[in-house]
């Protein structure tokens, strides 16, 4: 994932403004948001191919400025190197603790392995949230609660490109909602779901 600057971004974003692209990268950075409430709750990983580090790096500045401590990504590596500094030592295995409240945020330019697919089914299981940016994996978007597929030709748009969409948009505080709305909204979520309990 390649350094985006201001320029470049409203570039980007005029260049695929009448592509659909801007409303999908949209709406999944909404739903990043707002399903990452929990600080440290935010479980970023990827492929044995590569770490999504700096995509860690724009959520994490994303969360400072815009005021959102629960976007500030756990980075999960494959294979951590043991000399490298504590919150870039968390391996596989802190998916397997992976709860209700959090959320499993998959970043998969290549297919994701059976090794990942499992973690990502249990985490599901034990009440996580589970968001994927992928490039056409069908059982990844399958586990997915919310999934994002780049499809792989990048004609009109780039999985580096996704990516510093999503976090923008993941930045952004939502429009507000009539207090009245969204009480309405909670009463009924509880009513199907259950309040969530810590």
């Amino acid at each position: 994932m390649e350094p985006v600057d201001a320029e470049q971004m409203t570039m980007l974003r005029e260049v695929l403004s009448t592509t659909g692209w801007l409303e999908r990268t949209d709406e999944f950075g909404r739903a990043l948001r707002v399903t990452s409430r929990t600080p440290g709750g935010l479980l970023l990983v990827g492929t044995p191919a590569g770490d999504p580090w700096h995509l860690a790096a724009h959520l994490d500045d994303e969360s400072r400025l815009g005021g959102a401590p629960g976007l500030a990504p756990t980075l999960v590596r494959w294979e951590p190197p043991a000399g490298a500094p504590a919150h870039l030592r968390i391996g596989l295995e802190r998916l397997e603790a992976a709860r209700r409240g959090e959320t499993l945020f998959v970043v998969a330019e290549d297919e994701a392995p059976v090794p990942l697919l499992e973690r990502v089914d249990d985490a599901r299981r034990t009440g996580a949230t589970v968001l994927a940016l992928e490039c056409g994996d069908r059982e990844l978007r399958g586990l997915a609660h919310e999934a994002l597929t780049v499809p792989p030709d990048g004609a009109l748009m780039s999985f580096d490109g996704a990516q510093h969409l999503v976090s923008a948009a993941a930045g952004r505080e939502p429009a507000r909602t009539p207090r009245g709305l969204r009480r309405r909204i909670a009463r009924f979520l509880d009513a199907v779901s259950g309040p969530v309990l810590d």
